[in-house]
């Protein structure tokens, strides 16, 4: 696999879905806006801008397990929006576990400025980072 692959990745939520993108050569990922959602339903037109924009070569889409590893409610709407992205975009999915990476972004916002940084999408979008660092970290570190 190349490493200078452009990935994008999702933090999914039933109201908002963090978007990050991510470089494999650097290992690093970048906070997108955060896309608004009806029932875990983006705006497919939004999305494809994004996927427009960036031409990412992988998806990795966050999966929301409970603390113990089993899966919850959410955690199949979660594979459903990362079956729904491969159908759509044709690109490689994976899915990486996310537990934790909310809790790790509010920490990282604090760290950068504070309470007044803590808002809703920008916590999804540093989650979509986390996410996607964690992918790379464990896929290539």
């Amino acid at each position: 696999m190349a490493t200078e692959q452009t990935l994008l990745g999702f933090d999914f939520g039933t109201k908002s879905i963090g978007v990050a993108v991510g470089q494999l050569i650097t290992g690093t990922a970048a906070p997108l806006s955060a896309l608004k959602a009806v029932d875990g339903i983006p705006n497919w037109d939004i999305l494809e801008k994004v996927f427009n924009e960036w031409q990412p070569q992988r998806i990795i889409v966050g999966l929301p397990l409970n603390m113990d590893g089993t899966n919850q409610q959410v955690t199949f709407a979660a594979k459903k929006f990362a079956n729904r992205l491969h159908a759509r975009f044709k690109v490689p999915v994976d899915t990486c576990d996310e537990r934790l990476t909310t809790a790790d972004a509010k920490s990282r916002l604090f760290e950068l400025g504070g309470y007044k940084k803590l808002t809703k999408d920008k916590i999804d979008s540093v989650s979509a980072c986390l996410i996607l660092e964690s992918w790379m970290e464990s896929s290539y570190g």
